[in-house]
């Protein structure tokens, strides 16, 4: 019975070595499909078929505001390519970007030109908050980004029941106030816009200190250095999505619900009760007020608020009784 072990022992090793040398000669094809018995062929195919990545064509007429970009300077040319890299290959980033500015575009764009302001600096808005009513991790609140102070100072309600920051309108208007007043400061639009990320104090002491009264020319941090340069690159791929290969239609876009105004100038001691009598839920009131804070409002000045309320037939309606 040994010796029976001993030559089962030895067939069963040459049979694993002689796997393990077929395995290592094999070409791919060289395999029998199991379901099949037919001679298959491997599955070898590039990754790279029909998806080709390829360098950007920067625009030679590029330009924020009008204030045109010294493409000719090879270090902005590098920081420009590498915006335009980022933002046209990071493709759901970009196409959401789009989705949303079709609904939110058209509510900033003449609050910018009452005001002056010129088109561009809706870009400005895209690359603050990406148009997503977020606080960044320093407390900036709203698309515009406001801190708790700033907003107050152009004249925005902030409180616990009320933060004005996250109205679109309002919030927009007072971006314009801000921009108008450091436009005024710093000459051109470039470096207001600068200006809007890092504060005013912040660009000065890099231009005293570098001596240089020109954004393209000024050493700033990381996140400033590529503000104007992300803002450059969003507004070119946005306003040409199939120049760079996204394929989108209206159809894909989101929409802006209409709503009607409702004036609020008394207590309510709860938002979700107010929102079932225009048949809707608290959500839906606060997607459309997303300035309301909290469930409640107090309201002891007896301010005047206006209250958005979508019309019928968009929303699954809620019954008031409920």
């Amino acid at each position: 019975m040994k010796h029976v072990k001993n030559i089962l022992a030895i067939i069963g090793l040459v049979v694993v070595v002689g796997s393990l040398i077929f395995a290592v000669q094999s070409k791919p094809g060289d395999f029998v499909q199991a379901k099949t018995g037919e001679q298959g062929v491997a599955n070898d195919k590039n990754v790279a078929e029909g998806y080709r990545i390829s360098a950007i064509e920067i625009p030679e007429d590029l330009n924020f505001a009008g204030e045109a970009v010294p493409l000719d300077d090879p270090e902005v040319m590098e920081r420009v390519d590498r915006e335009f890299l980022v933002n046209t290959y990071w493709q759901s980033n970009a196409l959401l970007l789009m989705k949303r500015a079709n609904k939110y575009f058209p509510i900033i764009e003449p609050i910018l030109a009452k005001n002056g302001i010129p088109d561009d600096f809706k870009y400005l808005a895209v690359a603050e908050s990406a148009l997503i009513d977020v606080a960044s991790p320093k407390g900036a609140a709203g698309m515009w980004h406001f801190m708790r102070a700033t907003g107050r100072e152009y004249g925005l309600e902030v409180n616990s029941n009320v933060d004005e920051r996250y109205h679109i309108e309002k919030s927009t208007q007072a971006a314009c106030e801000y921009i108008n007043k450091w436009k005024k400061r710093f000459g051109t639009w470039t470096l207001t816009a600068a200006s809007y990320n890092a504060g005013p104090a912040g660009v000065q002491k890099y231009m005293n200190i570098q001596k240089v009264d020109n954004y393209y020319d000024l050493l700033l941090g990381q996140e400033t250095g590529r503000y104007v340069f992300r803002i450059l690159a969003l507004k070119e791929i946005l306003s040409n999505p199939d120049k760079y290969g996204f394929d989108v239609g209206q159809e894909d876009f989101y929409k802006t619900v209409p709503t009607f105004s409702v004036q609020v100038d008394t207590a309510v001691t709860s938002w979700a009760d107010f929102a079932k009598l225009y048949e809707i839920n608290y959500k839906i009131l606060k997607r459309h007020n997303p300035w309301l804070r909290e469930p409640h409002l107090n309201n002891d000045s007896r301010k005047k608020y206006v209250i958005e309320i979508p019309n019928k037939g968009y929303y699954r309606n809620i019954s008031a009784g409920e």
